[in-house]
């Protein structure tokens, strides 16, 4: 559409006003506003209040969204829809994970710890050995900034009935010498069903003080509503959860069981016990679920005894997800949502190989699980079915005392 002769004449007084790089990053922020609502409304079939017999959607508000630009951050509102999805063709959803891989390419560079693969990498990505460290630095520090924002804000706008613990194994340089870093993630599942990344955190081991730290920092930020927490049964996460989740049961992942079982029986009775095993996960209640347990603990008792005992032995902890709503069982069995974050972590860094610290690690993890999590916002779809939580928060008692039958072993392992 052409400009009026009154528009130019604005247009020109505003350019003699106004700070020439603002002025830009106004009308930027403005263009791309307006096409992200055209982009909008052809999706939907209708504009703002328009009736039309193609409207496919209703809008829902907006979601706040920061683009970072040579001019400056543009300040965009991504239009929500109340059923479906939406986001914008003309913004890309992974820049934020290009940058920290090419800052941390950068940085192990320039620090002398890369491998050929980096060298390979460096060149396709347009860099030589000329990129000083302070370029580097700037880089690292403009990502940190958002990417801090992410890992620290604040959770308690909504409650997280369930809670996924896992961690994943990195190679990365601590002083001067290549060592394995614990990489531990916390996702959850909201009250609405949705999903949310709720934190991560880079140490050296997976020890109860450990996860105790960061268990209580996802608590300090606000962390509430925790009802179960699923994890492996590794013994300083399990002693971490028993004392800062108060009050939440916790579920031993089922897949995780079965490896465990794995390891003392012979490889070719593997598939009949695992299909034994799995009888205890397809009962109609929970009642019949811990009977189950017990039936199959005596069945493959005979044989492997060892089985047996680590049945019995895990017995509540396997079972814990039987005292929820059935309809959420086969998301709360396993650590398996899990999966896909961290193969998509796994992607990334293998292209890295070595970290040269563990800053650089925590970025391009942080930046995978912060592209993760927008995606489960922006096109949000409902991990748990609607108005099955009803059963868990019951409007006629406190949140923080709900009559769930206790399957909690309150004794340390």
């Amino acid at each position: 559409m052409a400009l009026s002769q009154s528009d130019l004449l604005r247009l020109l007084e505003s350019l003699r006003s106004a700070d020439g790089l603002e002025l830009v990053r106004s009308v930027a922020e403005r263009m791309l506003q307006e096409l992200i609502e055209a982009e909008a409304s052809a999706r939907i079939g209708a504009e703002w209040n328009e009736h039309t017999d193609t409207r496919t959607a209703l809008r829902n508000g907006h979601r706040d969204k920061t683009l970072t630009t040579q001019a400056g951050d543009l300040d965009l509102g991504i239009p929500k829809l109340r059923s479906g999805s939406f986001f914008p063709s003309l913004l890309e959803r992974r820049r934020r994970i290009d940058q920290a891989l090419f800052a941390v390419v950068m940085e192990a560079y320039v620090h002398g710890v890369s491998t050929r693969s980096v060298d390979e990498l460096v060149k396709a990505l347009g860099a030589d050995s000329g990129i000083s460290k302070s370029e580097v630095s700037r880089i690292c520090a403009d990502l940190d900034t958002q990417l801090t924002a992410f890992r620290t804000r604040s959770l308690d706008h909504v409650r997280f009935p369930y809670m996924y613990l896992d961690a994943t194994y990195c190679k990365a340089r601590v002083a001067h010498q290549i060592v394995s870093r614990a990489v531990v993630i916390a996702t959850g599942i909201t009250e609405d069903g949705g999903r949310e990344v709720l934190g991560v955190m880079v140490g050296d081991s997976e020890t109860e003080v450990f996860w105790t730290q960061f268990l209580r920092s996802l608590r300090e930020r606000g962390l509430n509503g925790v009802r179960l927490v699923l994890g492996d049964h590794h013994s300083g996460l399990v002693k971490a959860i028993r004392k800062v989740i108060i009050g939440a049961a916790y579920q031993r992942c089922r897949v995780h069981f079965l490896r465990n079982v794995f390891g003392v029986i012979p490889k070719d009775a593997a598939e009949m016990v695992a299909a034994t095993i799995r009888t205890i996960f397809a009962q109609p209640d929970q009642a019949a679920v811990r009977r189950q347990l017990d039936t199959v603990a005596d069945m493959l008792g005979a044989q492997f005894p060892q089985v047996k005992q680590m049945l019995l032995e895990a017995k509540d902890d396997l079972t814990a997800f039987a005292a929820f709503p059935e309809r959420h069982w086969k998301k709360i069995q396993s650590t398996n949502p899990l999966e896909r974050v961290n193969r998509e972590i796994k992607r990334r860094i293998d292209v890295v190989q070595v970290f040269p610290n563990d800053d650089a690690l925590l970025r391009l993890v942080t930046a995978v699980l912060f592209e993760m999590h927008d995606e489960w916002i922006a096109f949000p779809r409902r991990y748990l079915p609607e108005g099955s939580m009803d059963q868990i928060y019951p409007a006629e008692l406190p949140e923080s005392a709900p009559e769930l039958p206790n399957t909690t072993n309150t004794t340390a392992d």
